[in-house]
């Protein structure tokens, strides 16, 4: 199956990048390594910036469609989700996504244009986390928190990850969005009751003495559920 015109273009664009620099390399050189011409690389691209980054459009576009459909119980997972589907689409890239950070690091263009894409990622959360946490007094205040946390906790994996510093990027983010998410329920609410089944004949000592264990610091404190006996 033919490779699509636009991937051509950025695979295209990465080698000149990698081969003679960003600033060596015209539009004309890429749409020739390309196999195209000077017009239809307009077609897919504003300028030589653009093709280098990932389609912000696109990705934004997929987690607004999985932001719109969470409720307010389903925020933190919604938003877990949400960050895997962007961390999952640079992983997919590989050597692509590592080129643009080393493009990144040393092309101030390139690094503002992403700095701004990073506050489009920003205010989208925080779009939807403010109209989940619309009732509270703060909400709108940790709406900004928790989307900028949420932000901040993927770009550190992801930076770890294309900097070849982990292996285990998804687990990573598991664990980096455990300490952003802390802001999403209400700090000063009290811990949700733990409803405990037993079948009668248990000894109520030795029920409370598991149901401590079970509640005792790493091992879900604060978390609802059901604690079997």
């Amino acid at each position: 199956m033919p490779t699509p015109t636009r991937e051509r273009l950025v695979a295209a664009a990465f080698e000149l990048f990698e081969a003679q620099g960003y600033d060596a390399t015209t539009v004309d050189d890429i749409a020739a390594r390309a196999g195209t011409g000077r017009s239809t690389f307009f077609r897919h691209f504003r300028g030589k910036e653009e093709v280098v980054l990932p389609d912000h459009e696109a990705l934004l576009g997929r987690l607004a469609d999985r932001l719109a459909v969470a409720s307010p119980g389903s925020a933190g997972t919604a938003l877990r989700e949400a960050a895997g589907m962007v961390l999952s689409h640079y992983l997919a890239e590989g050597g692509t996504a590592r080129a643009r950070y080393r493009l990144s690091s040393s092309v101030p263009a390139i690094r503002d244009r992403e700095t701004a894409s990073v506050q489009r990622y920003v205010r989208l959360f925080s779009q939807h986390i403010h109209g989940w946490l619309d009732q509270e007094p703060d909400g709108p205040l940790r709406a900004e928190l928790v989307a900028s946390s949420v932000v901040i906790a993927h770009n550190h994996v992801l930076r770890r990850w294309v900097r070849g510093e982990t292996d285990d990027p998804r687990g990573e983010l598991d664990d980096a969005l455990t300490l952003a998410l802390r802001l999403l329920r209400d700090p000063g609410a009290p811990d949700q009751p733990t409803i405990v089944i037993t079948g009668g004949v248990d000894d109520v000592d030795d029920v409370v003495r598991r149901v401590r264990e079970a509640l005792a610091p790493g091992k879900n404190r604060g978390r609802p559920g059901i604690a079997p006996t």
